[in-house]
Parts: C-alpha cells; sequence; structure tokens
C-alpha cells in the first residue's frame, strides 16, 4: 500500500510546492486550515494551525539507496526528508521550522506532538553536554583510548632528524614491533645506504631482559617540554634511566651556528611532495652541498641501570645493529662498522668501548652501569668517529637543553594552573618548530606536517600558532614558501594534488598581516597576491554557467584532501572567499582600487556559496536528535547529492580513512562557519553543529582524523564552553601521546608527529584563552572553572590582531572575588573587551567592577576599551 502522509505546521502562512524524488506525488489535500492547492503546489489563506496530506506512488521505502526523497518547498524554511523515515510513533518534528510530519493516520496538530515530545524530557547531544559537569583531561582519558607514539628528535631547520621508539611505541613502521630503535630520517624519508642495500636505516637495540607480560615504561621530555627524551624502564629489580636528543657532531648548537637546510631540499623529502619541472632542476642543482655536508646531526643516547633490590642483580644490553647490510662491533674502540667500514655507531659500557653486540653485567644492590650510544645521521669515517667518541655527553645535553630554552623564552607565555596543558603548549611549540625547515637567518622556511611537505591548508594552523605566539619572522618565512612556490599563473599546489592552498595561503598571509601589520612585507609580496587572486577568480568564471544555479553557480571545483572528489566542495569555497577577503584587506593601503576589486569579487563568491549551500540544504533530508527533534543536513559540496553522502541517498562508496563520515564531518559545510560565510549566530550554524554532534562525533569528537573538524571554535563562537571543553580534552587524550604529547594524525597509528594536528590543538588552546569577533576581543571564552581554584591564568606578549595582549586573571583566598588585569594598548587597541571569568564552584558574582556583567555567560563588557582595564567580580 503506498503511503499517505500529513504535513503539519503551527501557523503562518505556508505556501510551495511538492518535489519528490524516486516516486510521484498522486495529490495534495488540505486537512486542516484553508489552502489553495494545484497540482504540486499548495497556499493556506489563513494563519493558524495547517494539515496538509499527500499521497505517493512509485516509492522506494526499503534501506539502500535512492530512496524517495520529498522535498517541501515553502517560501520560508524549506525542507527534505526520506519518506521511509515517517512514522507517527515518531513524527518528524522540526521545531525551528514550526513543522512536523507523520502520517495521515495520526490526527495530531503540530502543538499536540510538540507537547508530546516535550514530555519525554529529552535532550540532544549538545543539550546533554550543556547539562552535564564540565570536562576534564581525567575524565576523558578513562573513556578514551591511549596512544603511544615514536619520538622525533631534530635541531629545528635541519631536515636530518631521528624518530625514536621504545617498547613497541605505537609506530607504523613493519620490523619495529620487537624492539627499540633508531630510525635516522630525512624529514619524511628515511636514509637509505649503500652498506643497507638502498635499505632504510633503521638501527635496533635493547636495554632490559625484553619484551614481557609487563609494560613498565615512562617517558617524559625534559622539563616537560624539551626535545629532550628521558624515561625510566622498569625491568624487574632494574631501573633502566634513559636520555635521547640530537645535536651536532663536532661543533657547538647555538641559535647562530644552526645552518638549516634549503627548504626546497627539505620540501623534496616531504611525502606527497609536488615541484614545478623548474622547481625540480633547483632542488637537484641544490641537492649535493646538502647531502655532503661537514658534519652530521648525531643522536646521543644514554642508560643507566641501577639495581634496586637488596641483592646482586643482572642487567642486559644490546647495542644498535641495523636492520639490513652486514657489520661488526670493534670491540677495542665500540665502534659498529659497516663491511665498507664506515662507522655507524659509537657505543660504550661504563666509559669503555662495549666489548661484543650483547652483554651482562651483574650489579651489586644500589650500584649503576651506563650504557651509551652515539650514532650518526649517516656513517662516518674512523678519524670523525675518534672525535665524536670523545664528545662528553653532559655537556652537549645541557647544550641541547640551553638551545631550545632560548627558543622559547623568545614566545608568548602562556601561565596555566593546569600542569599538562601548560606544558603540551610549550612543548607544541617546540614541536612545530622541529620541522619547520630553511636556512638561517632568514631564509624560506618549509612548515612541515608530519612525513608530509608543506599544504597550504593544513601548515595554516602551525604558521597562525606561530604568529600567536610572537614568533612573526619565522611565521613570515613559513609563508614565503607558498609564494615561492607558486606557478606562473598564481596557483599555489604544493602536495597530492590537494586544490585548496592558493585561498588557504592567502588567508594565513592575511591573518599574519592582521598580527603584524608589516606593510613594507605586503609590499613587497602585493604583485604575488594579485596573480593567485586572479587565479582564483578566473577559476570562479568558469563556473558561472547559468546550469550550475543552486549548484556551484560562481564557485571554485577541486579535490580538498585525499580522497578524489573533483566538486564544488564548501570547504574549498570557503577557504578561496577568505583569501580573497584577506588579500584584499592587505592591499587597502597600496592599492585602494585593487583592493576594492578583490573585496566585491570575495563578497560576490561568498553570496554564490550561500545561495548554493541554502538550495543544498532545503534538498537534503532532515535527521533526528536525541530529543526527538528533527535537524536539518547539507551534502559536502553543491552538486546533486541529497544531505550527508553517508547516508546514501546515492549510491556510492564513501568509507575511506576509517569512517563513513570523512566527507560529510572533516571536510564538511561546517568549515563555512569556521571560514566567515555563515554567521556563527546564524540558524544554519546550529544546524550543522547539531546534525554533526548526532551522527558524526564520539564524546563530541570527531572520527578518523578529528582536528579536521572546526566545531570547537564554532562552540566558542556561540558560547557552548561546556560542548568545546567536551571535544577539547577527549580529542587531545586519544590522539596525543599522553607522555610526550606527539600527536597522531589518525587514531589507527597513521603518520606520527603529525604537527597539523597538534597546532589545531595549539590553536584550541590559544582560543579558549583569547580571540578575536570583529572589533571585539574575547578574554578565557573556554577555560575551565577549575582553572579558577588555583592561581587563575595569565598571558604575557600574545599577537592578537589588536597588538600584543598582557592578561592575569585570579581569585582571592576563598573565591570571594575574582580580578583580572588586562592591557593591550597597541594604536589598534579593540574597541571593546568581553572576559569570562567563570567561578570554580559556579556562583554569580552579586557586584561587579570596571564593566557591565551578564550572569549568564558569567562575562564582564568592558565598552569603549581604552588599552588597559581592571575587572573585579565579587561573590
Amino acid at each position: 500500500m503506498e503511503p499517505i502522509i500529513a504535513i503539519e505546521w503551527a501557523g503562518g502562512f505556508p505556501q510551495g510546492a511538492v518535489e519528490a524524488r524516486h516516486g510521484t506525488l498522486k495529490g495534495l489535500q488540505a486537512a486542516r486550515g484553508e489552502a489553495e492547492i494545484k497540482e504540486d503546489r499548495f497556499q493556506f489563506l489563513k494563519d493558524g494551525p495547517c494539515r496538509l496530506e499527500l499521497a505517493f506512488s512509485g516509492t522506494r521505502l526499503q534501506p539502500g539507496p535512492n530512496p524517495t526523497l520529498i522535498t517541501v518547498r515553502t517560501r520560508e524554511n524549506p525542507f527534505s526528508f526520506f519518506l521511509r523515515d515517517v512514522c507517527r510513533n515518531h513524527p518528524i518534528f522540526i521545531p525551528d521550522y514550526s513543522a512536523a510530519v507523520t502520517d495521515a493516520g495520526d490526527s495530531r496538530s503540530y502543538a499536540q506532538i510538540a507537547d508530546a515530545m516535550a514530555a519525554r524530557g529529552l535532550q540532544t547531544a549538545l543539550q546533554a553536554l550543556a547539562s552535564q559537569p564540565e570536562e576534564s583531561f581525567e575524565e576523558a582519558a578513562r573513556h578514551t583510548r591511549r596512544l603511544r607514539c615514536e619520538t622525533w628528535l631534530g635541531l629545528s631547520r635541519d631536515y636530518r632528524i631521528f624518530a625514536v621508539g621504545l617498547r613497541g611505541d605505537g609506530q607504523d613502521t613493519a620490523g619495529c614491533e620487537m624492539w627499540d630503535w633508531i630510525a635516522p630520517r630525512f624529514h619524511g624519508m628515511p636514509v637509505t645506504l649503500p652498506e643497507t642495500g638502498d635499505a632504510a636505516a633503521r638501527y635496533n637495540f635493547m636495554m632490559g631482559r625484553g619484551f614481557g607480560c609487563e609494560h613498565r615504561l615512562t617517558r617524559r621530555l625534559e622539563e616537560g617540554v624539551l626535545p629532550i627524551l628521558t624515561g625510566t624502564l622498569e625491568d624487574g629489580d632494574i631501573a633502566y634511566r634513559f636520555c635521547a636528543f640530537t645535536s651536532l657532531e663536532a661543533g657547538p648548537l647555538t641559535r647562530t651556528t644552526l645552518r638549516g637546510t634549503h627548504f626546497l631540499v627539505a620540501d623534496k623529502h616531504g611525502a606527497g611532495n609536488m615541484m614545478t619541472p623548474e622547481q625540480e632542476t633547483l632542488c637537484r642543482s641544490l641537492l649535493p652541498e646538502e647531502m655532503n655536508r661537514e658534519e652530521e646531526t648525531v643522536l646521543y643516547f644514554r642508560a643507566e641501570a641501577v639495581n634496586t633490590a637488596p641483592v646482586p642483580r643482572y642487567a642486559w644490553f644490546k647495542t644498535a645493529a641495523p636492520g639490513a647490510g652486514s657489520f661488526t662491533l670493534d670491540s677495542a674502540t665500540g665502534f659498529g662498522k659497516f663491511d665498507s667500514g664506515r662507522v655507524f655507531s659509537i657505543a660504550t659500557l661504563n666509559g669503555q668501548p662495549m666489548p661484543q653486540e650483547e652483554i651482562a653485567v651483574l650489579l651489586q644492590p644500589g650500584a649503576a652501569a651506563v650504557f651509551e650510544l652515539r650514532l650518526p645521521h649517516r656513517p662516518i669515517d674512523e678519524a670523525r668517529a675518534r672525535a665524536l667518541a670523545a664528545q662528553d655527553f653532559d655537556a652537549r645535553r645541557g647544550e641541547c637543553a640551553r638551545f631550545w630554552r632560548e627558543k622559547l623564552a623568545s614566545a608568548a607565555k602562556f601561565r596555566l594552573p593546569e600542569k599538562r596543558v601548560a606544558e603540551m603548549a610549550q612543548a607544541g611549540l617546540l614541536h612545530l618548530d622541529l620541522v619547520t625547515y630553511g636556512l638561517e637567518p632568514d631564509g624560506t622556511a618549509a612548515a612541515t606536517i608530519g612525513v608530509y611537505c608543506p599544504i597550504g591548508s593544513e601548515s595554516a594552523p602551525i604558521i597562525q600558532f606561530m604568529d600567536s605566539m610572537g614568533w612573526h619572522d619565522l611565521a613570515r618565512r613559513s609563508l614565503m614558501y607558498f609564494l615561492d612556490k607558486q606557478h606562473e599563473d598564481g596557483f599555489i599546489q604544493n602536495f597530492g594534488g590537494y586544490m585548496l592552498e592558493t585561498g588557504a595561503a592567502l588567508w594565513s598571509m592575511g591573518e599574519h598581516f592582521r598580527y603584524t601589520r608589516d606593510e613594507i612585507w605586503v609590499d613587497g609580496i602585493a604583485d604575488k597576491l594579485v596573480k593567485s587572486c586572479d587565479y582564483l577568480i578566473r577559476w570562479r568564471n568558469r563556473n558561472q554557467r547559468e546550469e550550475l544555479r543552486g549548484r556551484g553557480y560562481g564557485m571554485i571545483d577541486g579535490k580538498v584532501g585525499d580522497p578524489e572528489d573533483p566538486f564544488h566542495i564548501f570547504m574549498l569555497n570557503g577557504y578561496a572567499y577568505l583569501g580573497l577577503s584577506r588579500a584584499a584587506e592587505m592591499l587597502a593601503f597600496k592599492d585602494p582600487r585593487q583592493s576594492e576589486r578583490l573585496r566585491a569579487e570575495a563578497e560576490s563568491l561568498r553570496q554564490d556559496i550561500r545561495d548554493s549551500f541554502f538550495e543544498v540544504m532545503a534538498k537534503s533530508p532532515v535527521v533526528p536528535l536525541g530529543d526527538g527533534s528533527w535537524c536539518p543536513t547539507a551534502a559536502p559540496w553543491a552538486e546533486d547529492n541529497r544531505g550527508p553522502v553517508c547516508l546514501y541517498a546515492e549510491p556510492g562508496q564513501w568509507f575511506t580513512h576509517g569512517t563513513f563520515t570523512c566527507r560529510d564531518s572533516l571536510t564538511a559545510p561546517l568549515y563555512l562557519v569556521y571560514q566567515e560565510v555563515i554567521g556563527a549566530g546564524e540558524a544554519a550554524a546550529g544546524f550543522l553543529e547539531n546534525y554533526h554532534a548526532e551522527l558524526m562525533c564520539a564524546r563530541n569528537v570527531a572520527l578518523s582524523q578529528p582536528y579536521y573538524s572546526r566545531h570547537p571554535w564554532a562552540h566558542l563562537k556561540r558560547g557552548e564552553a561546556k560542548a568545546f571543553l567536551k571535544a577539547y580534552y577527549n580529542c587531545a587524550s586519544a590522539l596525543a601521546d599522553r607522555e610526550t604529547y606527539t600527536f597522531w594524525e589518525h587514531f589507527f597509528h597513521a603518520s606520527p608527529h603529525k604537527t597539523h594536528e597538534e597546532a589545531w590543538f595549539l590553536m584550541e588552546t590559544r582560543w579558549m584563552l583569547y580571540m578575536e569577533d570583529e572589533d571585539t576581543l574575547r578574554l578565557l571564552p573556554g577555560i575551565p572553572r577549575a582553572w579558577m581554584e588555583a592561581e587563575g591564568v595569565s598571558v604575557e606578549g600574545a599577537a592578537t590582531y589588536f597588538g600584543p595582549l598582557t592578561l592575569k586573571a585570579a581569585p582571592s583566598p576563598g573565591y570571594n572575588t575574582i580580578s583580572a588585569r588586562i592591557r593591550c594598548g597597541s594604536d589598534r587597541k579593540p574597541a571593546r573587551v568581553i572576559i569570562r571569568l567563570p567561578h570554580p564552584q559556579g556562583r554569580r558574582a552579586v557586584r561587579a567592577e570596571g564593566g557591565l556583567y551578564d550572569p549568564a555567560a558569567e562575562t564582564v563588557l568592558i565598552d569603549d576599551f581604552r588599552g588597559e582595564a581592571e575587572v573585579v567580580l565579587r561573590f
């Protein structure tokens, strides 16, 4: 029997038409309210409850693709639904549109359906988060997976790095599972050697008896933040206390002695790299000098085995052995040598050459044995090996620590009461720096992302966090990578066929200008900016075809990630809009006419994106939420796909990267909120947030590669601190190594030291402390209220659009007051400041000094901000 359904409206004057896809509309009739009906069109003539009954034939109601989809194309609030979803027990209830869909046998009005829904007392996923206690790292860690990751050690700017894995640290390199190991790499590429038959060089070693049923290994970065790996392996009664770091073979390690690597050579050694023929030629000419440096970088490793038992106990060591190639250990020198005679390692025990490859040492109670290993990035001759053997380990370690401390000293300071987050912010900045390669002191730099080369989209948070922390010079050098590699026609593309880099790179350049107002820099790159903008405009013009109205008219087309989706993707176009808009800002002082031209193009593109987006949303099926209501959705692109592709309204194979939801979550239309195309306060932003939270998140974290989703930013913009904290803590606790703070790309041990993911975590940390909103500076919008239980929060010298920021917010003993001092006094200071000061016990202030208090939001508005302010809340 073919279905007959009913649509109920609360009131108004609904009018429009009904469309059936994969089915036929047989008839319409008004069952409540007075209406004019003609074929598929209807118009209710009086305000009040309205009911439209619809009959269909030729419908498809079974699970699978191509189901019957009904679109109710009203003048206001059009919507679509799968006909098979209609059910009287669970009506399609859309309170935002004051509409409901049920079967014709259900005589209830909209108001009666709404009352029944309210009586159930259910909540959406986001409503549930708002009613729960604030999330913490400890609570999140109880529920999320725990990933361990290999550790990368290097010098920054120099692409000769090392990866270190201990006891099977969750790595994705086959053959490492049963060893402690060290792998030298040229950034993302393995070091290959003639002695290993050009196989990847990897050196396996072992401390302790080997793998057992216990895993008593703890690791930590030196001082919690420096790229020096320390830790302890407890094996029975022997504690192996180890330390590993990278330094130079012979010369001192300082900021002035560090040479670095030419950015093109480093770029060539990143996975997914793309170059023009001219860039390839230049890179080949540079390669010999970079591959034949006067000294190697060196991995220094020490393990001290201490007997903690009251009786003698044995300790075991196995020195480094290559995974391929024939070698010997010279017992007279401790040199590990290939048959070629080149030395790949130097091993000592208690300061003397290691007598053989494997050894057991009996230790008296409290006694120790010290095993040391020095491993040059590539093998060296014996004369150099003897000089390397003479290097003092402790002196090198101290020098390395000073080198990294000096870098931190030059950055802004976040002083946070949560030790883990405070350490992750500092360690994260150094992790970004570690794999940003270029010639010192001022050469172009490649802000790489894990094993990959730079990408305009994925390098964006890396560069923007550098800017936020005051590292403007390194940010500028990293942006020049995209301009130095710009194609002759203005196109920017560096990785894997991705088509979104042009707009994304221009956006990051615009963000740099907002931070620095560096007009001299903009003057020098203005022609390149215009060239890239004109490329985007020509691309857009090719798509200004009438047949694309509502389906991508005026939008650019191309893939935004690994999946081969050459469509008019909303994320792609949002970046193009941001790029054009920011370029217009940058050029306003230099060439007002050019700036106005680009601004007009940007706004025209924004309108075209919005036109297609709202058409797509109207044609996409609504989906159920946790409170029983239903929510509009959208497809990831403007083509004829109806709704999230993971719902399979059309046939397709959309599972990729470990999830069905990749395209609908990680490259989703939700990006348009972040990309300033859809306002955070618009109803559409709420729809995008709601169905994303219900269908595509676990614990408010996206699946697979979660830092591709920008919903945490949207939460902060919409004043949803609890939802933000749920995402913030659960994502970081699951994707980052909880001991070394290194991030994976995916939840399934794919792509280590992924600085794109780490940089978004760092930007989220920055946003929870401060974020700009047009002419307003919002402070502490996302901090946990627990941070106000101790010494509070301070920010020193952080860069904002409005100039440097200094902030100190702290409670008094007993929490009877919370006070804040704010300084942001440059000549471009914000017009107003809104600071959120949550009481640790959830109390609301009885009096506020220094601004207008909003008890619901726990914020103080400082209007007409003069550059400095003090706020006091009394409870």
